[in-house]
């Protein structure tokens, strides 16, 4: 169990900044956000509304400020979830604890790069637990820990920590309602693992209805 300097220390090599670049201002990012490496070899989670409109570019920028290109793994836009990867290797990473032990008062801490500031840490507490919260009208309903932990712009894609330094949520200023301060949402690591396993095996989630006709 880490103190949260501690936990800083730990982890915080893992976050990354990413910045979308769409073919109207290639030059310009059209979003700004943040994401965290998963793997040795560069798979890397984060919202999918940071990418969105990446269709000419995604850079990742690590912590000690390397810039790698990033390829498109899967993007699921009704979770807000979504994998990218760089070509590297070495990379320190995080792993995914369990969200359902989560308890009411619980420290945690979550690290990202809010109004730009990379690596910033907030730390909290667990509000509440179990919360049903959409990003949209049109997005599935998804299982959120409620935190006091300041959520801004920015966040977005970020990692929620326990003191254990295991992500048990994934961050999300969409989620995070604007009328109110010292209430955030963070995507339980309950439900965010079988969607980014999918999002890395077949690019999409399996199993979900889909309507559609194929020609052959």
């Amino acid at each position: 169990r880490f103190t949260p300097s501690g936990l800083y220390k730990s982890v915080s090599s893992a976050i990354v900044s990413i910045e979308a670049f769409s073919t109207n201002n290639a030059f310009t990012a059209s979003g700004r956000g943040s994401g965290f490496l998963i793997t040795s070899d560069g798979y890397i989670v984060t919202n999918a509304h940071v990418i969105d409109d990446a269709d000419y570019g995604i850079k990742v920028i690590l912590d000690d400020e390397q810039e790698y290109s990033a390829q498109l793994v899967g993007i699921d836009s009704k979770t807000d979830i979504a994998v990218v990867k760089i070509s590297a290797a070495d990379m320190p990473y995080v792993s995914f604890g369990d969200s359902t032990i989560l308890e009411v008062g619980e420290t945690v801490c979550a690290i990202g790069n809010p109004a730009g500031y990379a690596g910033s840490m907030t730390t909290g507490t667990v509000s509440g637990l179990n919360r049903d919260v959409k990003t949209g009208e049109d997005q599935v309903s998804m299982n959120c820990v409620q935190i006091d932990a300041a959520i801004n712009p920015g966040n977005s894609g970020g990692a929620l920590f326990n003191l254990w330094g295991e992500v048990v949520g994934i961050t999300s200023s969409k989620l995070n309602p604007s009328a109110y301060e010292g209430i955030g949402f963070a995507i339980t690591s309950e439900d965010a693992v079988p969607i980014i396993e999918d999002l890395i095996e077949f690019g999409y989630v399996a199993g979900r209805p889909r309507i559609g006709i194929t020609f052959n």
